[in-house]
């Protein structure tokens, strides 16, 4: 590695910057120069919007739950629900992000079932019905799921929310 009056060559400007090095005046010969053009002013990239997600239960959690609410079912099957419901919900708040203009019918009718289902407890939370599980996943509402939510809501993932016939799972 050769140093010569000033400026590093490219394998030792790696090797220094790598290790802390200050010399930052002497361009890298393999980045591109950028030099100051007028550019036409793009528009700023949309801001992502971020989805909440449910936590995963932890086996010091799970462990905490009561026998009678676990019966048969194992750390990795509340999880796996877990993730199910998480799908769901992502699916269900990018059709409500979404613009109404590149909607279709299908998704429009969607979006409107999520502005009917949405109360005033649930403004500006995520939360899912039974619908948005049977639409949006592979999961059989049965005893097995009801089991899980209530352990989903013992371990304070879930907060139900009732009213006008319908239950919201609510995400905590």
């Amino acid at each position: 590695m050769r140093k010569t009056a000033g400026t590093l060559t490219a394998s030792c400007w790696h090797h220094c910057s790598a290790q802390g090095g200050t010399n930052r005046a002497d361009p890298d010969p393999t980045e591109p120069v950028s030099a100051e053009e007028s550019v036409p002013a793009k528009k700023p990239p949309k801001e992502q919007r971020v989805i909440k997600e449910m936590q995963f239960v932890t086996t010091d959690e799970f462990s905490g739950v009561p026998a009678y609410m676990k019966s048969r079912l194992t750390y990795c099957q509340i999880n796996d629900v877990i993730k199910e419901i998480n799908k769901a919900v992502v699916s269900k708040y990018k059709i409500m992000h979404q613009p109404k203009a590149s909607m279709s019918s299908v998704k429009r009718n969607h979006y409107q079932r999520f502005i009917n289902e949405e109360t005033k407890d649930t403004k500006g939370r995520y939360f899912f019905v039974e619908a948005d599980l049977k639409d949006f996943t592979n999961l059989k509402t049965d005893k097995r799921l009801y089991a899980i939510l209530n352990i989903l809501r013992h371990c304070q993932r879930l907060s139900e929310v009732r009213g006008g016939g319908l239950t919201r799972y609510v995400l905590t």
